[in-house]
This record gives C-alpha cells, sequence and structure tokens, in this order.
C-alpha cells in the first residue's frame, strides 16, 4: 500500500506540475484518507482532481462540470485519450456512504432515496449475502435480503420516501425530477453523517454532479462525493439500491391492502389500462395520491 500511495502522490505531483506551466490556479496536494487532491481554477471555473490509492492501484476522478470548457481543456491537456473514452472511477473505499433510488421512471407510486454506511466489516457480510444491483434480482429476493442488510449495517441506513402527492407537489415547484432527486440524495447523505463521521460517499449519477453537491448543507459539504453511472457495483450503492426497491414495492403492497387497488410497477400497457378503471372508480383526481402526474401518461385521460 505505501508503494501505491506513493505513487499517487507522484501522479498528483506530475499534474499540478503540467497545469502551473499552462498558468492554471493550482492548490497545493491535500492528503485524503484515500486519496491526493487538487484544485483547479480558471476565472470563475473549478473542478478537482483526485488520484485514488488502493488495492486495485491508482485511479484518477475529475470531479467537476463535464459540460464545462475548463473540464474538457484539462481532460485533453492531462490524458491522451478523448473525453467521451475516457472513464476514471475509484476503486472502493474502506469506509464511505452509497446512495440510490428507486421509482424514478414508475408512474404509479414514490420516490424513494436510501442511503448505506459500508465499512470493512460490513462490507465482506453483505458481498456474502449476495448484495448487488437491485435491478438484477426478484422483488421475492429483494424482500430477503433488504431485512438482512438492515440486521448486518445496524442504523447506519436511512431512507426518505417522497409519496406521490408530496412528489407532485415538488415537482410542480421544481420542475425537474433530477432536482428532486439531487435533494433526497443529499439529505439521506447528511442524515447518515448525524449517525457517524465519514470521509466518501459514492452516489449513482442521473444528472449534473452539481445537482447533489448543491443541496448538501455544514457536513455534507466537507464530504468527498463521487457519482458514477451504474454505481450499483459498489457494494453500498448496491445495498441502498435494494433497500429503496423494498420501501418502494412496500407501498404498493400497502395500497393494495388498504384500498384494494393492485397498482402496476413500471410504465407498461398495463398502466393505461388501470388508469382506465382509476377513472371510472375513484376519478381522475385521485391519480395526485398514487401517480407522478407530470408523466405524459396522464394525458391518455
Amino acid at each position: 500500500m505505501y508503494i501505491i500511495k506513493e505513487s499517487a502522490k507522484k501522479i498528483v505531483e506530475s499534474y499540478s506540475a503540467i497545469l502551473k506551466e499552462q498558468a492554471y490556479l493550482v492548490s497545493a496536494p491535500v492528503l485524503n484518507d484515500y486519496n491526493y487532491e487538487l484544485t483547479v481554477q480558471n476565472g470563475a471555473g473549478k473542478l478537482k482532481i483526485l488520484v485514488y490509492f488502493g488495492k486495485n492501484g491508482n485511479k484518477t476522478v475529475i470531479q467537476g462540470n463535464k459540460d464545462s470548457q475548463l473540464y474538457i481543456d484539462i481532460n485533453n491537456l492531462l490524458f491522451t485519450n478523448k473525453i467521451e473514452n475516457t472513464q476514471f472511477e475509484s476503486p472502493e473505499p474502506l469506509h464511505y456512504i452509497g446512495t440510490d433510488e428507486s421509482g424514478k421512471g414508475d408512474y404509479f407510486g414514490p420516490l424513494v432515496v436510501a442511503g448505506v454506511i459500508v465499512d470493512n466489516n460490513s462490507f465482506a457480510q453483505l458481498k456474502k449475502i449476495g448484495v448487488k444491483d437491485s435491478k438484477l434480482l426478484s422483488d421475492d429476493a429483494i424482500k430477503k435480503l433488504a431485512p438482512q442488510i438492515k440486521n448486518i449495517v445496524g442504523d447506519k441506513y436511512n431512507i426518505i420516501v417522497i409519496t406521490p402527492k408530496t412528489y407532485n407537489t415538488l415537482h410542480a415547484k421544481m420542475k425537474n425530477v433530477n432536482k428532486i432527486l439531487g435533494w433526497a440524495h443529499a439529505k439521506v447523505i447528511e442524515n447518515l453523517l448525524e449517525k457517524e463521521n465519514v470521509a466518501n460517499a459514492i452516489s449513482d449519477k442521473f444528472g449534473d454532479e452539481r445537482l447533489i453537491q448543491s443541496q448538501l448543507q455544514e457536513k455534507g459539504k466537507k464530504i468527498n462525493l463521487m457519482q458514477f453511472t451504474k454505481a450499483e457495483k459498489y457494494t453500498a450503492v448496491a445495498a441502498a439500491s435494494i433497500l429503496a426497491r423494498n420501501r418502494f414495492s412496500e407501498w404498493f403492497v400497502s395500497q393494495s391492502e388498504n384500498n384494494n387497488l393492485v397498482l402496476p410497477k413500471g410504465a407498461s400497457k398495463i398502466v393505461d389500462t388501470t388508469l382506465r378503471y382509476i377513472k371510472e372508480k375513484f376519478g381522475v383526481a385521485y391519480l395526485n395520491d398514487i401517480a407522478k402526474v407530470h408523466f405524459k401518461t396522464t394525458n391518455k385521460l
């Protein structure tokens, strides 16, 4: 590990030298638990370069707005591959928060965001019980795994359920589902930081990285937040995805029990058939309590 750590230091120092030669404002390298960090500025633009060290060697992550000219220029300056072919990812930290969501693409039901703190001990146990991306698991498997995950991590998890009625109110105000997700992911991270001090967090990337970062409060702004597409390959994110999907499914069970109304998941043709039944029995206004009404599906009524 010492050799890999020293290698990361040399890499970040070489980046610093290259950037300074091009007249960028570069901070002194900062040593964190799992990486060396540089902050790079050019005018109003700002981003971070993180060089990780771990059991899989060294990995580089550029954190910032990928559409910004600064990001494009730095990427092209430091790396020979074109930006669309360059994928820098972090080795799995030993202690971190993972967050994921469920229900974003489902017409009926809530939007659920969950987070889990994983450390070296819980990591091995979660792997042993078969924790992986919830999209690769059946509802029955998720139902069995969810309580096992909670038993392993104890109170080190948090789940936020945004009911359809609340979701519709928020969407009418924010006009964007990703903004709602940004707030919810940030809130989950903040809630977990109240339970335990954690240096790193990994989130599934659903939009601009600033959507979560801008919503973080005092404790959250100090955390090293990494956002990746298909982040469920990381154990804590996979565990969070299972908890989120399980709570999402529980909402459908409660609807069936309380209102004798079986609602389909997703946004398939079955949804259209169910819509006609709801219109006849409950009225269109009832959709505000059970569906994400901004979906185009609503217009079919």
